[in-house]
């Protein structure tokens, strides 16, 4: 690519017909700094590029549509929680064009689908799981009280003392699984070794 070229790509080259005084090139040119994302901005919308944050249903073609594909999308603010903006993107499904609009959440710190899709719920139950069951948001908030931990100290002790047999076999499958793994190898080696020469000894091999 030419200097000439190179400079065009680069937004900087300046034709002869620019003065200072005209302003920046964009200005020059009558578009925006933002280019095709910005085709919108006089309706408060803007072009990104949207990442999907969980799966979800497509809503029609009930397709899969999986976490982290990514979309052309027209964000827009749509309100206000306290100080914190709400926003709106709006795209359209690969798989059958269909309409998918999603909001921010704030006050959850969430994504939240407004239409066109379903998300698809990969909740689970803790005992089937065999995982402890982290406390739900109300509790935590609670936990922050000294009077309400004193209340309760008691039962979490009782849930430690049912929960100890499950830890101790998980500790012990994790002592397990990072062992020495230099050493168990060795004698691995060693054994396969004595074996194989056992075998050549008897002109089996």
């Amino acid at each position: 690519m030419s200097s000439l070229a190179a400079a065009r790509a680069d937004n900087f080259y300046y034709p002869p017909e620019w003065t200072p005084q005209q302003g920046s090139l964009n200005k020059f040119h009558g578009q925006h700094a933002l280019r095709e994302r910005a085709r919108k901005i006089d309706q408060g919308i803007l072009i990104i590029r949207f990442e999907m944050p969980f799966n979800i249903w497509c809503g029609g073609c009930q397709s899969m549509i999986a976490k982290g594909v990514r979309f052309n999308a027209e964000k827009k603010q749509v309100g206000n929680y306290y100080s914190t903006k709400i926003w709106s993107f709006t795209m359209k499904a690969a798989c059958c064009k269909q309409e998918i609009v999603i909001h921010t959440d704030p006050k959850n710190c969430e994504y939240v689908i407004i239409s066109g899709a379903e998300r698809k719920n990969e909740e689970f139950d803790a005992e089937d799981a065999e995982t402890l069951a982290l406390p739900a948001d109300e509790e935590r908030g609670k936990l922050a009280d000294p009077f309400y931990r004193l209340e309760h100290e008691g039962e979490d002790l009782q849930k430690g003392k049912e929960a100890e047999p499950f830890l101790v076999r998980l500790q012990r499958s994790s002592d397990l699984k990072h062992a020495d793994d230099y050493s168990r190898n060795r004698a691995l080696r060693a054994e396969i070794r004595t074996r194989g020469l056992s075998y050549w000894q008897r002109g089996e091999i």
